[in-house]
């Protein structure tokens, strides 16, 4: 069977000290990114977005929900990805490492002028949801 699908991957928005965690990325495409990655063969989708979460900013994720999942066609310029989106804690000494150059927080008020995917779509979303409980459609 020649089975053609879009590719799993996961995000995690991560909040942590009064902001959300991004990763400035070491691989194309440039920017800063949600933490997050594909799914392995065998894992859950919250077990990657843990491991993921973890991988590249060495914080321990609780997460609280799934918050939405992600398909545009052109969502990643290198391939059709569909990503499911969560919202979690981290705990611990915030270091980027794995795919990570740096993580920091951010807060609505000062995000990167470049973010990758479309994870500035994302966060938007996100703090909408947090201002006045609208999920994306």
């Amino acid at each position: 069977m020649d089975l053609k699908t879009p590719l799993l991957t996961v995000d995690v928005i991560i909040q942590y000290q009064r902001g959300i965690v991004l990763i400035e990325r070491k691989n194309y495409p440039p920017g800063w990114a949600l933490p997050g990655g594909f799914v392995e063969i065998g894992e859950s989708l919250e077990d990657a977005a843990k491991r993921e979460g973890k991988e590249e900013t060495s914080l321990d994720i609780t997460l609280i929900e799934q918050f939405h999942a992600y398909s545009r066609p052109d969502r990643d310029p290198r391939f059709h990805t569909a990503s499911v989106v969560f919202i979690g804690k981290g705990w611990g000494a915030l270091k980027g490492q794995d795919d990570a150059r740096q993580a920091q927080v951010f807060g609505e008020e000062n995000l990167p002028d470049i973010i990758a995917f479309d994870h500035r779509q994302i966060i938007f979303d996100f703090f909408q949801y947090i201002k006045n409980g609208t999920r994306p459609e």
